[in-house]
């Protein structure tokens, strides 16, 4: 549609606009991969992974998409949370005459994540560790390579554990919570943009410019769009904090392409990391003409002054500062218009086998979540009460926005884990009892389709975590994607820790959690989940060293 919307601009020199109806919306959009996981993992008695083998399904629908990149993703990421010394990885990606998959916030990582969080809480109960305590062995150390050669600069999420169950009483009130009352664990990572750009090329995948006039006023152009995540300020708070200035003295024009430098765009949770960074290399340079043009004024060597709240001074405070507008018509002056370009490209990181160039990134965030649920134990009928959810940030440039992104996440994964479902037709008659035609969605109506609303939203304790890492601007980490990670295996585990029931899929509906309390009360195990994976050969898996 994007293409027929462009090529009809093109034609008539005007806006086009396509509009469809909710239906069509239901077959053309890209929703989350369906994905089918089989697990095996290798772990001591004393908690100790040795190795870990996933085989995935996934459900790609009628056509492409990034299903390539999506199904390395369901297990590239999945090193980056634990260390993992042994590690194999199969996956196959389906067509089906179903509406298309791609992309969906966590790209390819909330299906996998999912998997291992439930696993690891199993395998904690089997052996007797707390599921925390099982976790907390697992840290990747900071500056360490996985064993598919991805680097972690930071990793915060041994202190986001720690936050999230001491501010729930996790341990205590686990172990002592009422029927139908249970809590739940889990954990996730995400990448802050991925090392290699959507155009494999060696251009720039960030540029900024930045202009200053006369009356001080600053101007920046970059072309990464802002969708609502707050990027712009973003930004604009990091231009001001360089040329230390108040922020309502920072313009920023982005997504003109007639004005603009390129940007790959606001996808993979970049535009932080990345624009951000450009940022910073564009800004600099103004700041130090600035000083070094005051310098020659104020006769005061350039390394003895600073620029704050919009005043050039001395660092040690004495004397009478300048402002900032003056400073910069002395700049002018000796420079010329003042004017500055930035630009960025992630380091070159990564092996060299197939598949290599999906996971790459500057660093990883990592978050942690504690679901606090309320079950019948009679009818499944549950509710979630309230989320503490720790996010390790890097830095948080603007906390507000964090906390909304956060928030936000939260909300995503909530939906997906307790209701947000496509039911299609299986294909037999109506007569016969079938729903009709194979492939049809048998709801293609927001009447249907569940989804959280405001009203359902628990109350959700962010909590921040600061790491400081060396690859991003100020330290920061991404905050869009990898708070979802954590939301739906904590839920189930949660579920479990209430009444008993593992529903090892997605959504958790009350009719699963009945039918597992109905199973229980016959003696059986109580799952509620796939039954067996599809007898499939998977071509021989390309073995790769680990990392020296």
């Amino acid at each position: 549609h994007e293409i027929v919307v462009c090529k009809l601009a093109m034609m008539t020199g005007r806006p086009v606009k396509m509009t469809l109806t909710r239906e069509e919306v239901f077959y053309t959009h890209r929703g989350r991969h369906p994905v089918l996981m089989w697990v095996k993992a290798g772990i001591k008695s004393d908690g100790s992974i040795t190795a870990l083998h996933f085989r995935n399904f996934l459900d790609g629908g009628a056509y492409g998409s990034y299903g390539v990149a999506s199904t390395f993703y369901t297990g590239a990421l999945q090193t980056v949370t634990y260390p993992i010394a042994n590690y194999k990885f199969e996956a196959m990606r389906v067509f089906t005459n179903k509406a298309p998959c791609g992309p969906k916030r966590g790209h390819g990582t909330p299906q996998p994540r999912f998997a291992l969080e439930v696993l690891l809480d199993k395998f904690a109960e089997d052996i007797g560790l707390e599921p925390t305590e099982l976790r907390l062995r697992h840290l990747m150390p900071d500056n360490s390579l996985t064993v598919n050669h991805l680097t972690v600069t930071t990793n915060g999420l041994g202190e986001c554990l720690r936050k999230v169950t001491e501010a729930s009483g996790f341990q205590q009130r686990r172990n002592e919570s009422s029927p139908g009352k249970g809590l739940g664990l889990g954990c996730g990572s995400y990448l802050s943009g991925a090392g290699l750009p959507i155009y494999w090329n060696k251009m720039p995948h960030s540029g900024v410019q930045i202009k200053i006039d006369r009356g001080g006023g600053v101007t920046v152009f970059c072309g990464s769009t802002d969708i609502g995540q707050g990027s712009n300020s973003v930004l604009a708070g990091i231009v001001a904090e360089e040329l230390g200035i108040h922020l309502q003295h920072v313009i920023v024009v982005t997504s003109d392409t007639d004005l603009t430098p390129v940007d790959l765009g606001s996808y993979s949770s970049r535009v932080t990391l990345m624009t951000g960074n450009a940022a910073i290399a564009a800004a600099r340079p103004l700041r130090e003409q600035i000083l070094s043009a005051a310098s020659e004024v104020l006769k005061i060597p350039a390394e003895e002054l600073t620029i704050s709240n919009g005043k050039v001074g001395q660092l040690n405070g004495s004397g009478e500062p300048i402002s900032f507008v003056d400073a910069v018509q002395w700049a002018e002056a000796k420079f010329g218009s003042l004017g500055s370009v930035g630009s960025y490209t992630p380091p070159r990181r990564g092996g060299k086998f197939k598949g290599a160039g999906v996971g790459p990134s500057p660093n990883y965030s990592y978050s942690a979540c504690v679901a606090e649920v309320t079950c019948d134990p009679e009818s499944g009928l549950y509710r979630v009460d309230k989320l503490w959810l720790a996010h390790d940030i890097g830095q948080a440039i603007n906390e507000k926005l964090v906390i909304g992104q956060v928030e936000g996440g939260a909300y995503m994964g909530l939906s997906e884990a307790m209701m947000e479902e496509q039911v299609y037709r299986t294909g037999n008659s109506a007569s016969s009892g079938g729903s009709g035609p194979a492939g049809l969605h048998k709801i293609p109506s927001m009447l249907d389709y569940k989804s959280l609303t405001s009203l359902d939203m628990p109350e959700v304790e962010t909590i921040l975590v600061e790491t400081n890492d060396p690859e991003g601007p100020y330290g920061a980490k991404e905050a869009g994607q990898g708070p979802l990670l954590p939301i739906m295996p904590a839920i189930a585990n949660a579920i479990y820790n209430a009444v008993g029931v593992r529903v090892d899929e997605v959504p958790i509906t009350a009719e699963k959690i009945f039918q597992g309390l109905q199973d229980l009360k016959k003696g059986k195990s109580g799952r509620v989940g796939p039954k067996k994976f599809p007898s499939i050969t998977f071509p021989e898996a390309l073995r790769v060293e680990p990392p020296q």
